[in-house]
């Protein structure tokens, strides 16, 4: 199991690409600069908004540096990188950190719904969980319930072997509610602890792919009263502010109780942490900064800054 340097080590390079955006080149950007002036500030408000940081949070940054600016004689001394960085935290102090593995105690089997759209990672983030909880010493099950996808149920099968944990499918076509009845079912039977169900990749402007969460999330609470305990939406950090828009559109369909945030360490819009935490009401779960099976960590508000800010 890794240690807390070893998550944060993983976490700082994962985030290599957004710490050079927004760190790197502000600082760049403020170097060797006599005085902080408003063309200065406009440069960092580009940066900012480029690495997918909200307009409202950017506005308030200026706003803030703004004022010290106006505050001190001495304008090549204000340390906009700090400015920006105690935003970022405030935005982030109150954020609650809640682990589900507390509650896999209280419900048995705990089921977790995945959805998300199709290349957002969702197969491979479900494994990664699998792996996370198996580690832990819990039993896990997972539900191939993406049925409309061609070669869904054998990657899952790949990958439900690297990490040693039994898969539930049927083949394609099949009724996703019939998968997760199934595996909820073999889950009763064998006492398993976590159960995990995957669930096509529902591009959110499909009505009737996204109508049939509804059901599967029908057929789970009639085999268990409480299930589906979490529905994880998994998104792609790539995407930036669309992440956004696909929480917002799914939460129509569905109560969604965490985001999973997958490929941090392939884009350079990191900033988007920051606005989906200022403006959901939907807890960061998880996140991705790699493709190895371990590179799936829990969000922790303060390591993230602590990463980024370094």
């Amino acid at each position: 199991m890794s240690s807390f340097s070893d998550k944060l080590k993983k976490l700082k390079e994962g985030l290599n690409r957004t710490k050079d955006k927004i760190v790197t080149q502000i600082s760049e950007s403020i170097s060797g600069k006599a005085i902080i002036d408003e063309d200065v500030l406009e440069e960092i408000e580009e940066i900012l908004i480029s690495s997918d940081v909200n307009y409202e949070i950017v506005e308030k940054i200026i706003e803030k540096a703004r004022v010290k600016l106006r505050e001190t004689k001495e304008r090549s001394k204000v340390n906009l990188i700090e400015i920006i960085k105690k935003e970022f935290e405030e935005i982030l102090q109150n954020y609650k950190v809640e682990s589900e593995i507390i509650k896999f105690n209280d419900f048995k089997p705990y089921v977790i719904l995945v959805v998300g759209v199709n290349g957002a990672g969702k197969t491979t983030t479900i494994a990664k969980l699998a792996n996370i909880y198996k580690n832990k010493g819990f039993k896990v099950l997972i539900g191939s319930g993406d049925t409309f996808r061609a070669a869904a149920n054998e990657q899952l099968e790949i990958w439900g072997g690297r990490v040693g944990v039994q898969i539930v499918n049927k083949k394609q076509g099949s009724d996703p509610s019939a998968v997760a009845f199934e595996t909820l079912s073999i889950a009763k039977k064998e006492n398993v602890d976590v159960v995990i169900i995957d669930t096509a990749g529902r591009l959110h402007t499909k009505h009737n792919l996204m109508e049939e969460l509804g059901k599967i999330k029908r057929v789970l609470g009639k085999v268990l009263q409480h299930a589906p305990n979490d529905v994880f939406l998994v998104v792609d950090g790539n995407t930036g502010q669309n992440a956004l828009v696909q929480a917002r559109e799914f939460s129509k369909f569905t109560q969604l109780t965490g985001l999973i945030i997958t490929k941090l360490d392939g884009t350079a819009k990191g900033g988007m942490v920051f606005s989906v935490c200022s403006e959901l009401n939907i807890p960061i779960k998880y996140v991705g900064v790699g493709e190895g099976i371990d590179d799936l960590l829990e969000f922790n508000p303060n390591e993230f800054v602590q990463a980024l800010f370094g």
